[in-house]
Formats: structure tokens, sequence, C-alpha cells
């Protein structure tokens, strides 16, 4: 038997199979479920949606719980790794994310679950924290108003420089977003970021030809 051999051989009895305690397994497991319930309702608390996703706090929670389990079992034999991994990579998930929060909370759980299942708990614990912090602080810090959306439609097709000069009063910016005139109508989009909403309205409602006026807010890019 040459050295090659034994050197495979004793590679193969030292990783094939590295049995790990109960009290180690229990341990993992208590810690990660701890922080699963964690995020659960942090991300109830941190994340602001118009409609709340019970059933996508619950998935994060039991997603760390089941890195968990699998880094637990990857550690357990190099066998069992190899032939997870190969399974694991046949698996997609075509679910969009649409709200970047959410990813941010999925690589949360998932990370949660690699590091109490390596048996760094400290580690995991200090890390949601900071996380939390990190969050609640980021959200804090004020951006600049979001622009707002002046829709009107006025049967006045020479109307425009009125239009704009009303709308110069009341904001410092102002873009036309689209001029629309069929027949013998004009609608236009203008793009403003004004604080007197209701007076900016009122006047422009009060001009000559105008059929209707709308100021919307949208949820888009905030422009500095």
């Amino acid at each position: 038997m040459g050295f090659s051999d034994i050197f495979k051989k004793s590679f193969i009895n030292g990783f094939y199979n590295v049995d790990i305690d109960l009290p180690t397994i229990l341990l993992s497991l208590a810690v990660v479920c701890l922080i699963a319930l964690y995020i659960f309702f942090a991300y109830r608390l941190l994340t602001r949606r118009t409609f709340y996703n019970k059933n996508f706090g619950i998935a994060l929670a039991a997603l760390a719980i089941i890195t968990a389990a699998i880094i637990l079992t990857i550690q357990s034999s190099i066998v069992i790794s190899l032939g997870m991994v190969g399974a694991l990579s046949i698996v997609r998930f075509r679910t969009a994310i649409k709200e970047p929060m959410d990813l941010v909370f999925l690589f949360w759980a998932i990370s949660a679950g690699i590091i109490c299942g390596a048996g760094l708990y400290s580690l995991a614990i200090i890390t949601s924290l900071v996380i939390t912090i990190a969050i609640f602080v980021l959200d804090l810090i004020p951006v600049t108003k979001a622009p707002m959306l002046l829709i009107v439609n006025t049967r006045d097709l020479d109307g425009e420089d009125a239009l704009l000069a009303v709308v110069d009063k009341y904001s410092k910016y102002a873009k036309v977003k689209s001029r629309i005139m069929a027949a013998g109508q004009l609608d236009m989009v203008i793009e403003v970021r004004v604080s007197k909403e209701s007076e900016l309205v009122k006047e422009v409602s009060a001009l000559k030809g105008m059929d209707s006026v709308s100021l919307l807010s949208h949820d888009g890019e905030t422009t500095y």
C-alpha cells in the first residue's frame, strides 16, 4: 500500500462520519429557533408594507431552522454533504422578489441558519442585533420629498403658459412629463415638488377652460 492510498484512507476515515452529540444539536436548534422568532418579529416591525405578508414571515423563520439543520447534516458526513449539494443544485426558485427588504430578510434568515449550524452562536446573535440597528437607523435618515404628478385637462389650447406660471409660483421644480393635444383638449402631466398642495390645485382649477386637475403622489425613485 502506497503513501497515496494511506492518505486517501485516512482522509475518508476521518471525514466519512463525524458524530455530533445530541446536546450540540439541541443547542444549535434552540438558538436558531430564538433567532428565527426574532427575525419574524423584526420583519413585522421594521418593514413598512401596505399589506403585511404573515406567510413570508413564517417562511423566514422556517428557512433559518432548515438551513441550520442542513449545516449540521453536512458536518456529520462528507458523503451526505456532497449528495446534498447535488440535490439542492437542481432546485429552482422562480418567485420574483419585488421588495428589496424582503431580499435582505431572506439572506438574514439563511445566514443565521448557517452560522448557528456551524456553532458560532455569539456571532449569530451579534449579527442579528447589528442588522436590526442598521435597518432602524438608516430608515430614520430623512430623504428629500418625492415629486408629485400634476395632471390637468383643459379646453384652452393656448393656456400652457398660464398653467406653468401658476406651477412655478408654488413649485421650484417643475418638469413637463407629457403633453397630449387632441379633439380640442390639452392634457398635461407635470412633475412638481410642492408643499402647498391644496393652494396649487385651487389656483390651477380657476384657470380659463380648465376641466379637471389632479395631484398624485407616487412611490417611485426620489430625484435630488
